[in-house]
């Protein structure tokens, strides 16, 4: 059974909730409260967690998505933002594993 309960993954920020967790071989989904009003209908989201970003993203091109060309490197992880063959942003995640160094690109 998941709970959805407030995550300390995000520190104090309170507009995040978390079901399931990183270190759990199941799904997890995190939501997080926006500022910005409604302007469409999709109002979801994704950020799908991959063992190699890279890898990753050509597995999303290879299914006919496309990759934004937009990548951010944190110290914890890189992400990039993808478009799926009807241009629905979504976003690849890596964490990286904190004992290893982080990848150089």
């Amino acid at each position: 059974m998941l709970n959805i309960a407030e995550t300390d993954e995000h520190g104090n920020d309170s507009g995040w909730a978390t079901v399931g967790s990183r270190s759990d071989n199941q799904p997890r989904l995190t939501f997080q409260r926006v500022p910005e009003p409604k302007t469409s209908k999709a109002r979801i989201h994704l950020d799908i967690q991959v063992d190699d970003i890279d890898a990753g993203r050509h597995h999303v091109v290879s299914l006919g998505g496309t990759w934004s060309g937009v990548r951010h490197d944190y110290d914890e992880g890189a992400v990039m933002v993808m478009h799926d063959p009807e241009g629905h942003e979504f976003c690849i995640v890596q964490y990286y594993d904190s004992n290893s160094e982080s990848p150089t690109i």
